[in-house]
Order: structure tokens, then sequence, then C-alpha cells
């Protein structure tokens, strides 16, 4: 399986428009952060979660041409707001493909709201195709991979990790149920949002995540969703404990590919 962080930044990305700061006027890649998303490849899938307004760019920096499935993880901006892009996936293909979309019933009526137009009766030519499939709290099947998702509390708003095989991907968390920490355990890798240092009201912070980090105990965890309050990357990185690390745009990290599911 492997792994590639298309974007890693907070919702204003990184460097953030008309801000000054040491991270914002940084000459290190690592510290220019697109909106935040990944894809995963693995058993032949090439499986986006979100689809922010950097999503053109994103593919086009990573060679990415086509993806098997999307899974979203709520309906806020910068996680949807590219999904005008993925029309270029759809008419890659002959006759055009509709792409898989796998969200939760408050994020398909955010889509649907939002992407109006792809959805009418009668389109007008050129509009993305999206194929919506609904999932809750259950695990669902993508070609051959199991997803198992993980709801966490983004101040008041659920928001939905995925877990596929030793791989977890969580993102604007600021709680998590004991329940909902068991299917993390046990995970090889795990991507966790940290905004910053400082407290936030539905974001972790750094030392939140860390705790997080120390109590499900993965082999190796990646913050992600990261503010230019964080500091330099190479700053914070030094201080951070062995096994975590701040990820960084176009980063890739492998891992054992699951089991494939099989009828």
């Amino acid at each position: 399986m492997r792994v590639t962080f298309l974007g890693t930044g907070t919702s204003q990305g990184v460097p953030m428009i008309a801000c000054t700061c040491a991270v914002c006027r940084s000459d290190d890649p690592r510290d220019a952060r697109l909106r935040v998303s990944v894809l995963v490849e693995t058993c032949g899938q090439k499986i986006l979660i979100d689809a922010g307004p950097d999503l053109r760019q994103q593919f086009l920096r990573a060679g990415i041409v086509d993806v098997d499935a999307v899974l979203l993880t709520h309906e806020h901006m910068d996680h949807i707001s590219g999904m005008d892009d993925l029309r270029a996936v759809s008419f890659a293909h002959e006759p055009p493909k509709a792409v898989p979309i796998y969200a939760d019933a408050p994020t398909q009526r955010a889509v649907r709201r939002v992407f109006s137009y792809a959805f009418e009766a009668s389109k007008y030519p050129g509009v993305p195709e999206f194929d919506m499939r609904l999932i809750d709290r259950a695990p669902f099947r993508v070609g051959e991979v199991h997803v198992i998702p993980i709801e966490v509390m983004h101040l008041r708003m659920p928001v939905l990790g995925f877990r596929i095989g030793g791989f977890t991907y969580i993102t604007d968390a600021k709680t998590i149920s004991a329940a909902e920490k068991e299917k993390i355990r046990g995970t090889d890798v795990l991507v966790l949002n940290a905004l910053r240092p400082q407290p936030h009201y539905s974001h972790l912070d750094l030392a939140e995540a860390l705790a997080l980090v120390a109590e499900v105990r993965p082999r190796e965890a990646y913050f992600t969703h990261i503010s230019h309050q964080m500091g330099l990357h190479a700053e914070v990185r030094s201080r951070l404990p062995p096994g975590v690390l701040l990820a960084w745009d176009a980063f890739q990290v492998e891992l054992p590919e699951p089991i494939p599911l099989v009828e």
C-alpha cells in the first residue's frame, strides 16, 4: 500500500494570504501546504480521501490521471470544493465514467447543494459525473478493499476517518469516543490532524494529538491539517518523539498491502 500526501495544510493553506510570518515566508518546501487530502493506492484501487480546492494542482503535481473512488470525511469546503475538477477523471473515459463518491448523508446533502448542476435531470454538457454512494458508520468495500469508518467530533460536527488495513486517516478531529478509538488500535500508520501548539476549539492541538498517539500506540504517526501557527517544519520536527513526524506535501508512506476481500 502506498499513501501520498497531496496536501497537509489547514483550510487557508500555507502560506496564508496576507501573512508575513516566518512560516509563510519560508523557502523550505515542507512549509508550503495545500489543503488536506491523501491518495491511497492498494489492491489495485486508487482511493482519494477528500477533494479540496487545490485538487487540480495536486493531481498535476502527483501525475494522477484517474481514481477509482473518493471518500469524503465531511462537508466543509476545504474538503469538497475541488470536486468539480473530477470531471477530468469522468471524461478521461469513453463513455464518461461516473466517479464513485462515498459519503454520509449530511455530506451528500452538501455535495448535492454545492454542485447542484451535476445532479440536474438535463445536465449542461461537460459537468462531472458523480456516483453517490451512501455510507454510515458500518464497514464498506471499495472493490476488494475493506474500509472501516471512524467517527470523530469536530466540535459538534461528526466527521469520518477511515481505516484501510494497517492505515488510519483522521482529520478535523477534536474528540474521539472510547469505542471509536478501539477501531484505531493496532494501526501501523496513523495520520492525524494537529493544527498548532495553542489550544483550538474544534481541532486537536499538538499536545492533544501527541497524547492520542501515545494512547493508541501506532507504529508510526504523521500529523496533517497543519496551520502556519505550528511553526517551521524543521524546528517542530526536531522536538517530536520517535515515530512521530509532521507530514508534508508530496510525501509518501508505504506499508503492507491489506488482505483483499473476496466473495
